[in-house]
């Protein structure tokens, strides 16, 4: 395993970390003994930084990290969020004592005294430009309840907004080969300002990963079924904003990342690593094998200049007209 630096925290996580959104719900079917088999699989390679919310399953990912990281507090970090249990546009759900209610009940589902990064889960534009959350946020460090703090965004403009406060310590952004834009500006700027970045969707919630064609269906619980248009939260969520369609019709022209690497799958987190301002991936899993597949990331061929620039192009001229909502 390779480990880099979330920023200036002083934390060095998996530099391949996982996403515990599929397991808690809303991907499909899932299975408790699974997952849990499928994070001590991880964690004994070395993995050490896991991604929850208090909203995946209910909290059900919280609960099922607890399991798995019991004994090992001290060497496996957790970063969860809050804000979507309630109404993320009212500014009373980032009071004070709305904000520490969310907190004790995630510290008491994942059975730690401590959160290592509490994350501001997509909050509306408006609560980020008042700022007055992050003083909350503050509040909590200064009691010991949050170790660091960041923020999970949804479009550039909230991250540069995030950049402005000097405590911010990490954003978590979507960032993929068919979502380039962060390129431009924000991620410059917060690599620059010593704030780390985790990436969320690096897969485009599994188009990357080549397997599906046009006629896929999913399963009734599978948000990829029931969020494509963003009928139950940002369309930028599933799929990176593209129609499932175009999605693969621009995933098939992609598959010759393939070539002289582990997989589709393997290229596409590659790609994302070799920028250096990347902190870490959080893809999500299911399994132990899917977690094998995003881990072969770390033993792929890197891009040369030549293929980055081939990709750039593709994403400007093919890719980019199609996404869907504020980026």
């Amino acid at each position: 395993m390779n480990y880099r630096k979330l920023g200036n925290t002083g934390l060095e996580i998996s530099e391949v970390s996982f996403g515990t959104w599929a397991i808690g719900g809303a991907w499909g079917k899932t299975n408790d003994t699974v997952a849990l088999k499928s994070l001590e699989y991880a964690i004994d390679q070395g993995v050490n930084f896991f991604d929850t919310a208090d909203v995946y399953g209910d909290g059900h990912s919280e609960e099922l990290l607890a399991k798995a990281t019991k004994g090992k507090v001290d060497r496996i970090h957790i970063a969860t969020k809050f804000c979507r249990q309630g109404d993320i546009f009212d500014p009373k759900n980032y009071s004070y004592e709305q904000v520490s209610r969310y907190c004790e009940d995630s510290l008491r589902k994942l059975n730690r005294e401590a959160i290592d990064l509490y994350q501001i889960h997509c909050p509306a534009t408006e609560i980020l430009r008042d700022g007055s959350v992050f003083e909350v946020l503050d509040r909590l460090q200064s009691e010991g309840k949050i170790r660091h703090y960041g923020v999970s965004v949804e479009t550039v403009e909230e991250g540069l907004i995030c950049l402005e406060n000097p405590n911010v310590k990490s954003l978590q952004i979507i960032f993929n080969m068919f979502r380039q834009k962060p390129l431009e500006a924000l991620i410059p700027e917060a690599y620059k300002k010593g704030v780390g970045l985790l990436v969320r969707l690096p897969l485009a919630s599994g188009l990357l990963t080549g397997k599906f064609t046009a006629n896929h269906v999913f399963e009734e619980n599978d948000h990829r079924r029931f969020n494509e248009n963003g009928e139950s939260f940002n369309v930028g969520e599933t799929f990176a904003g593209l129609g499932f369609k175009k999605g693969v019709e621009l995933a098939d022209q992609l598959t010759w990342i393939a070539e002289g690497r582990n997989s589709m799958a393997s290229a596409a987190l590659r790609w994302i690593l070799d920028h250096e301002e990347i902190t870490c991936i959080i893809p999500g899993f299911k399994n132990i094998k899917q977690v094998q597949v995003n881990l072969t990331a770390l033993e792929t061929k890197s891009f040369s200049n030549e293929e980055k620039e081939k990709i750039r192009h593709f994403y400007h001229e093919n890719v980019k007209d199609f996404i869907r909502g504020a980026y």
